[in-house]
C-alpha cells in the first residue's frame, strides 16, 4: 500500500510538471529543420520580474529533473525562478551528429557546428524575445552533450553562466583547453563536473584526472571561477544524472540563498568588518549576477541582526533599521531595530517613541506587538515615567 501511494504521489508530480509544459516548434535556418522543444515557464510568471534561463541538453530524459529541481529549490527561494528550455535529442543518430567534433582538432564539425548555433543565434533568441528574461544563463548536458557545453566557454563572451557536466565524454585536448579558458574569465563562471563509482571506466579516469589538474593548477585561484565537483558512490553512468543536478544547483545557486546557520557560524560571526556591509555585498553580487534585485530576506535581517548585537556594532544597526524600513515599510521592523539604536545610543526618549509608534505596525518574525509593548513598559519602568 505504502509503495502504491508513493507511485501515486511521483505520478502527479510527473502530471503536474508536464502540465505546466509546453512543446514548442521551432523552425531552424542554422539547421534546415524544424526541432522540438520542451518549454518550462514558472506558473506565476509575471512581466514585472525577470528569469534566468536553463537550457537542458538531452531533454526527452533530463528535462522533468531540471524542472523538478528548479520548482523546489524557488518554492524555498534557494534559487531564482527560472525559464527551462530543453532540446529533445531522442532520436540516437541525431544527438550524434550534433555533438560530433574532429577526431584531430577537438572541435565541433559538420551538423554540431550547426547546432551550435541554433542554440545560440536562434533558440535564445527566441526565448529572449517571448519572455523576460535575466542576465544568467546555465547549460545541462550528458556524456557527449556534455562535451558538447563546453564549446560555449570558448567564445568570446560565452553564451552561458553556468555548466552542469554530467559525466562528460571529453573530446581531444578538451580538458587543456577548459583548464587555459577557465584562468581568463573576468567574470563569474560556474563550472560543475561528476561522475560515479560505477560510471564508465574509461570516461570516469579522465574526469577525475581533469578535477586533479583542475585543484593543482592557478585556474582555482581565479576568484571569478566557481568549481565544483562529485563523485558519487552507488551510482552508475545514467543515475549519476538525477543525483548530480539537485547537488549542482544547490551549489551553484549557494550566493542566493538565504544565510544559514553554517553560514552565519563560518563567515559572518568570524567577520573583521561590519556584518552589514556583509549584507550588502551579498546582494549587490545577486544583482549584478542575476540582473535584478532581490527583496533582502527576513531571514537574512535577522541573521545581521544577530551577528551585529554580538558585534556591538551600533553604527551597523542603526544602517540596517533604515534597510528595513526599506524592504519591509508597512512593518515593525524599522521601529524596533530604531528603538534598540536609541537605547544602545543613550537617547530612552527616542527610543520609547519608536517602540509605541512600532506597536502600531505589523508584526515581522519575532517582533510582535506585545514585545512592542513590553520593551516601551521596560522603559517607562526603568526611567520612572
Amino acid at each position: 500500500m505504502k509503495k502504491y501511494l508513493m507511485l501515486c504521489f511521483a505520478f502527479v508530480c510527473f502530471s503536474t510538471i508536464h502540465a505546466q509544459t509546453t512543446l514548442e516548434k521551432i523552425k531552424s535556418k542554422k539547421l534546415n529543420e524544424t526541432r522540438d522543444v520542451q518549454l518550462y515557464v514558472p506558473e506565476d510568471y509575471s512581466d514585472d520580474k525577470v528569469y534566468p534561463i536553463i537550457v537542458v541538453l538531452d531533454a526527452h530524459y533530463l528535462f522533468e529533473s531540471v524542472v523538478a529541481n528548479s520548482k523546489y529549490y524557488s518554492y524555498w527561494d534557494e534559487m531564482p525562478e527560472c525559464i527551462v528550455v530543453g532540446i529533445n535529442q531522442n532520436k540516437t543518430e541525431d544527438r550524434a551528429n550534433e555533438c560530433a567534433y574532429n577526431d584531430a582538432s577537438g572541435l565541433p564539425e559538420k551538423k554540431a557546428s550547426q547546432f551550435f548555433e541554433f542554440i545560440g543565434m536562434e533558440l535564445i533568441p527566441f526565448i529572449e524575445k517571448n519572455y523576460n528574461t535575466a542576465n544568467f544563463k546555465m547549460v545541462v548536458g550528458h556524456d557527449l552533450t556534455a562535451n558538447f557545453i563546453n564549446y560555449y566557454l570558448f567564445k568570446e563572451v560565452p553564451l552561458f553562466d553556468a555548466y552542469i557536466n554530467l559525466s562528460p565524454y571529453f573530446a581531444p585536448k578538451m580538458e587543456d583547453r577548459i583548464v587555459k579558458r577557465l584562468e581568463e574569465f573576468e567574470t563569474k563562471k560556474f563550472y560543475y563536473l561528476a561522475t560515479s563509482d560505477e560510471d564508465t571506466k574509461k570516461e570516469a579516469k579522465r574526469i577525475r584526472g581533469f578535477n586533479e589538474s583542475l585543484k593543482t593548477l592557478k585556474t582555482l585561484k581565479n576568484e571569478n571561477i566557481f568549481y565544483y565537483y562529485d563523485d558519487f558512490t552507488e551510482a552508475n553512468h545514467n543515475s549519476l544524472a538525477v543525483q548530480a543536478i539537485p547537488r549542482a544547483m544547490s551549489k551553484i545557486f549557494t550566493i542566493y540563498r538565504p544565510i544559514s546557520v553554517k553560514e552565519y557560524k563560518e563567515k559572518i560571526v568570524t567577520l573583521k568588518t561590519s556584518p552589514y556591509l556583509y549584507l550588502m555585498d551579498k546582494y549587490k553580487t545577486i544583482k549584478d549576477l542575476f540582473g535584478f534585485e532581490k527583496r533582502v530576506t527576513v531571514n537574512d535581517f535577522m541573521a545581521i541582526y544577530a551577528a551585529v548585537r554580538k558585534a556591538k556594532n551600533n553604527e551597523d544597526l542603526e544602517l540596517l533599521a533604515k534597510l528595513g524600513k526599506k524592504e519591509y515599510p508597512d512593518t515593525a521592523l524599522f521601529h524596533f531595530f530604531m528603538g534598540e539604536y536609541y537605547e544602545k545610543i543613550g537617547k530612552p526618549k527616542k527610543a520609547l517613541r519608536m517602540y509605541q509608534n512600532g506597536f502600531s505596525m505589523s508584526p515581522i518574525d519575532f517582533i510582535t506587538k506585545d514585545l512592542m509593548l513590553d520593551k516601551a513598559d521596560k522603559l517607562k519602568q526603568d526611567f520612572g515615567w
